[in-house]
């Protein structure tokens, strides 16, 4: 007496799971293809913005995104306005970052002004008065996003992230405050050596294309791991 054997049914389960997975890992790839475009936008634009000469707060502050412009800016009173502290290593070396408040009746807000860098070592610090004594400076325009939520609360007026709106209240000050901070390029205190104006580099590290690569690679072999097991399964 004969038997038939029946036909193996469809994988309906395990090509569903496929499925998933591999929309899954095409749109982990495709994620990365766009954050390395955006990631080559953003290196162009600090590298033009690098080579750009400093240009006028209001001009540069009202375009869409000034980060990484420079600007040519006054002052008043900056060599000795009230300061805060906001910890910083800087080419390896532990210290704080001296942060004023530039106000200008041109500039229709309050800037906060990163002044440069202090090294752990040096105790002292420039004078505070009461002066209008103008100060001219060349300064780089950078994005301020708020703290994380594992950022130390300030102490004080030391700082451990940059908070602009904290920064604001501990300085007094009453106006609009800019979502920017400008890094001084130019020492608001020329005659004190130990402050060290700079801005962080723009340096940026763009492995998406690798990393899409590798996502990309991943749905292939997916592809081809549920071949090998369709066969099977419709062939045993």
């Amino acid at each position: 007496m004969s038997t038939e054997s029946k036909p193996a049914r469809f994988p309906w389960g395990l090509t569903l799971l496929a499925a998933l997975a591999l929309a899954l890992l095409c749109g982990l790839g495709t994620w990365q293809v766009q954050r390395m475009q955006w990631k080559t936008g953003l290196i162009d634009q600090a590298e033009v913005a690098a080579a750009a000469l400093p240009e006028a707060p209001a001009y540069v502050l009202a375009a869409d995104d000034p980060e990484f412009s420079k600007v040519s800016l006054i002052c008043p009173g900056l060599a000795t306005a009230p300061f805060l502290e906001l910890q910083s290593i800087h080419e390896g070396q532990p210290g704080v970052r001296l942060i004023s408040a530039c106000r200008h009746p041109g500039y229709g807000q309050t800037l906060l002004i990163d002044r440069g860098f202090v090294a752990t070592e040096i105790s002292a610090r420039p004078p505070v008065s009461a002066s209008e004594t103008p100060v001219q400076l060349t300064a780089e325009v950078r994005s301020t996003p708020p703290p994380g939520p594992m950022a130390l609360a300030p102490e004080g007026r030391r700082f451990y992230a940059r908070d602009n709106a904290a920064m604001a209240r501990v300085l007094e000050l009453d106006e609009p405050v800019a979502p920017w901070t400008l890094f001084a390029l130019t020492s608001s205190n020329p005659d004190w050596q130990a402050l060290q104006p700079s801005a962080p580099p723009a340096a940026f590290s763009n492995n998406h294309l690798g990393y899409a690569l590798t996502w990309f690679g991943l749905a292939l072999a997916l592809v081809g791991f549920y071949i090998v097991l369709l066969r099977r399964r419709l062939t045993s």
